[in-house]
């Protein structure tokens, strides 16, 4: 079947826009701004490092609350790209923010900082479940894989070529100095991360609104679809049982994905810890990281189509498994580089079968809602992959014990994901 908004140039739109917000993740959470907090704003790694988590929490819960109830309301209230520019508006908004973290006077505002980055990654994550919840309607339904996998590689590679440009062009790597020169005195040349990646992500979602067909609901007045959508929430968890399936690949999904959250987390942690890698070291190892990482996702794509989401999943989870199992008794770093860039190649595929799985299980009128579970679910049990990692490190008094608990967390999901039955209803 044909979806009726389908277009080439709707499509590949659509998929650029994870090419756009990709980067707020890699740059300001991950790899740039987030050490920037910890070890120049607070001055203290561990202090910092708990303050961040801590804003990163707060809004996890705030889109575990939000994300279900915003998505019933969207399967209402029609077009979905208004609640993504909206949403994406806060993101590039609270993004920009990030310059004032520091004063002329040399004084600093952590807390501007904390909520900022909480606002920026609620933005984020909220204007991703209306995203998702597109894809049925820009994508035909034999091509849902490879579309969702083509996205996820995009999102991969724009990650890192934003990554690159601030590194080269700001902040600089190494000796090695940026293209372009900026005072050191205040750290501007970290903190104008924050406006560029406000832009990036303004500049690279236009397409999307541009040029993609909304899914052409018809629209009710939005106190009704607030009404209508609180309503549709409720019934959907008193009916929980007429969507077994979707209901089980969502908790299947959380405990998997809990495991990649987990491995992105503390994967550079361990990396340092077992074989002595220093910073840069970690810097090129995450960078091949997710080049293989993308490249699974387009790779596999093809898969999901072929063969089902279900089955991609479950190839991927079970090659997760087998590399991270010989991962555990590896003491040669670059034999360990090695296998993590193999076990790159199914962290992508199994991101990207997952979005379209939550496609294929779920009815037209209630897709979005689905995305906002689907979210939900995966903030609700989050906190629980690094909590199992530090309680097996220190136990048993070794990484390898936490990387353990990871490779648990893909078996349990595994093992659920087998009593979920595939089938294309939107």
């Amino acid at each position: 079947m044909v979806s009726p908004q389908f277009s080439k140039k709707s499509a590949f739109s659509w998929c650029f826009y994870d090419w756009a917000n990709t980067a707020f993740g890699t740059v300001i959470i991950t790899f740039i701004y987030g050490v920037y907090f910890a070890r120049a704003l607070v001055g203290d790694e561990t202090e910092g490092s708990a303050l961040w988590s801590y804003a990163i929490s707060a809004s996890g819960v705030a889109i575990a609350i939000l994300a279900p109830f915003l998505g019933a309301v969207a399967d209402h209230a029609g077009s979905r790209k208004k609640w993504i520019f909206f949403f994406s508006m806060i993101c590039v908004f609270a993004s920009a923010m990030l310059w004032f973290s520091e004063n002329p006077d040399g004084s600093k505002n952590i807390m501007l900082v904390l909520i900022m980055v909480a606002i920026a990654n609620l933005g984020l994550e909220l204007g991703q479940v209306f995203y998702n919840a597109m894809l049925p309607h820009v994508a035909r339904s034999d091509m849902k894989g490879r579309l969702s996998g083509w996205a996820w590689g995009l999102g991969y590679i724009g990650g890192l070529v934003s990554l690159v440009v601030c590194l080269f062009g700001f902040v600089g790597l190494g000796d090695m100095e940026p293209f372009i020169t900026l005072s050191q005195e205040h750290n501007e040349h970290i903190r104008i991360v924050g406006p560029f990646i406000a832009l990036w992500f303004f500049v690279f979602m236009l397409p999307l609104f541009f040029f993609t067909k909304d899914a052409g609901n018809e629209e009710e007045p939005l106190k009704n679809a607030l009404r209508d959508g609180l309503k549709q929430l409720v019934n959907s968890f008193y009916h929980v049982k007429e969507y077994k399936s979707l209901f089980m690949f969502l908790i299947s999904s959380a405990i998997y994905r809990d495991g990649l959250i987990t491995l992105f987390a503390l994967g550079g942690v361990y990396a340092a810890g077992q074989f002595g890698m220093d910073f840069t070291e970690i810097l090129i190892f995450a960078i091949g990281l997710n080049v293989t990482a993308g490249l699974g996702a387009f790779g596999f794509a093809y898969l999901d189509d072929a063969a089902g989401s279900k089955r991609t999943i479950i190839i991927s989870l079970i090659g997760l498994i087998i590399v991270g199992v010989a991962i555990l008794f590896i003491s040669n770093k670059f034999v360990f580089i090695g296998l993590a860039m193999v076990l790159g190649i199914f962290m992508g595929p199994v991101q990207a079968a997952s979005r379209t799985m939550v496609s294929r299980l779920s009815p037209p009128e209630i897709v979005t809602q689905a995305y906002g579970f689907y979210a939900f679910t995966g903030k609700s049990i989050s906190f629980l992959g690094p909590l199992c990692f530090g309680l097996a490190t220190t136990a048993f008094g070794t990484q390898q014990a936490g990387m353990a608990t990871i490779i648990l967390f893909w078996l349990v999901g595994l093992m659920m994901l087998f009593a979920v039955k595939e089938r294309d209803i939107s």
